[in-house]
């Protein structure tokens, strides 16, 4: 058993809101009203799409060769916690505070932009930099900003980097290369995500079904999240992480859900949890055919049937890179006692159970986590690869 991290902080800016307190109360009631009907981004096809419509932050001039959106998504999840990661620095000394983050797509669709450009006029636009679109960029910028020092980096493992980030941070303060760090991430919406999930088949004809017999696919969505994660006691703690890496394809998960069993079981384990300590589970839950099967068999085999389980990506789409983060924003909003304080995200759908797969406990408005006190709940993040996370956060 691993000791508890401490989560003081959290800035998220995801398709249901811009604030803590907009996007808890828009979770808590189950809104679909960040995916929206879009034409221009899919090649002959109308998909929808979880998109932030929140005006985002300009850059300083002196970080202006960064501008791009998904560091601009970033820098608004951050200015959210900037007060307290500046305590920190004042503390710590800031080359003593890391900066973790995940992310997938970066800021390609700037680089998109570039290339429609040098198609017309056969230069490349004054203003745009590869820094803007480079995967690593998202940690430098973010250090900048800050006026961190200490180490700083991006890890990217598709959609599971930025719960990889939470397990890569911690790492580094057990180590002692630093004694706080900020984790998240951050993915923005770009055409070549859109329709590379489209070339696989993967991509819904409507609103994304997860767990339902009648699901066809995902929704593609953009969130950035940001945390501070120190060793100290926090009202919601990071209770245990568990990775896993089952290799079984490169865009297919295992059948059986192997991978995703030991992830969930080996982040029970870090945590000293048991079956019946879990509150509630936000799923992966792409609304693909095979994840949803393979995942529904994995939780079922760990938990039972008895643990309430949503994916809340029915609100947001499939933010890639930042789901980790995003969904580990939205467990935070869950337990914590100033936001919805146990009130569990509805999990929305047509209702149409697929008897081909184990049944899970989905939870509907309204549900509140059972019991009173310590509480525990899981985030699942599975992806392409079979690189696989799941992280246990909980309070005391």
């Amino acid at each position: 058993m691993t000791a508890a991290f401490g989560i003081p902080v959290m800035g998220i800016v995801c398709p249901i809101g811009a604030d803590k307190t907009r996007v808890a109360q828009n979770l808590a009631s189950g809104s679909r009203a960040g995916l929206t009907a879009r034409t221009d981004i899919a090649i002959d096809k109308t998909v929808y799409i979880g998109a932030v419509d929140d005006e985002l932050p300009g850059l300083p001039e002196s970080l202006l060769p960064y501008d791009c959106r998904n560091n601009r998504m970033m820098l608004a999840a951050l200015d959210q916690i900037r007060s307290e990661v500046e305590a920190a620095a004042r503390r710590f000394g800031r080359d003593r505070i890391a900066v973790i983050l995940g992310t997938s797509t970066g800021g390609i669709a700037e680089g998109e932009a570039a290339y429609a450009g040098v198609k017309q006029t056969h230069r490349w636009p004054n203003d745009f930099t590869y820094r803007q679109q480079e995967l690593g960029t998202l940690a430098d910028f973010s250090a900048r900003i800050l006026g961190l020092t200490g180490p700083a980096y991006v890890v990217a493992t598709a959609c599971s980097s930025s719960g990889k980030a939470f397990a890569s941070a911690r790492r580094l303060i057990q180590a002692g290369f630093c004694d706080a760090a900020v984790v998240g991430g951050a993915d923005t919406l770009c055409r070549m995500t859109v329709n590379g999930f489209g070339s696989l088949e993967a991509v819904s004809g409507g609103l994304c079904n997860p767990f339902s017999r009648n699901r066809d696919g995902i929704n593609i969505g953009e969130a950035a999240a940001a945390f501070l994660l120190t060793k100290d006691p926090a009202p919601v703690m990071l209770f245990g992480i568990g990775e896993s890496s089952d290799a079984h394809h490169v865009s297919a998960p295992d059948p059986e859900g192997r991978g995703a069993y030991e992830a969930m079981r080996l982040a029970m384990v870090d945590a000293g949890l048991s079956p019946a300590d879990i509150a509630y589970v936000n799923l992966h839950g792409t609304a693909t055919p095979l994840n949803d099967a393979m995942e529904s068999k994995a939780v079922h085999a760990l938990l039972g049937s008895a643990a309430p389980c949503s994916s809340t990506k029915s609100m947001t789409g499939h933010t890639l890179g930042a789901a980790s983060a995003c969904e580990a924003a939205f467990l935070w909003l869950t337990l914590h006692p100033a936001y919805n304080d146990g009130l569990l995200p509805p999990h929305l759908w047509d209702g149409v159970a697929d008897p081909a797969l184990p049944a899970l406990a989905l939870t509907t408005a309204g549900m509140r986590a059972a019991g009173t006190g310590r509480m525990a709940m899981l985030s699942n993040s599975f992806a392409f690869g079979g690189s696989n996370v799941t992280l246990a956060f909980g309070r005391n």
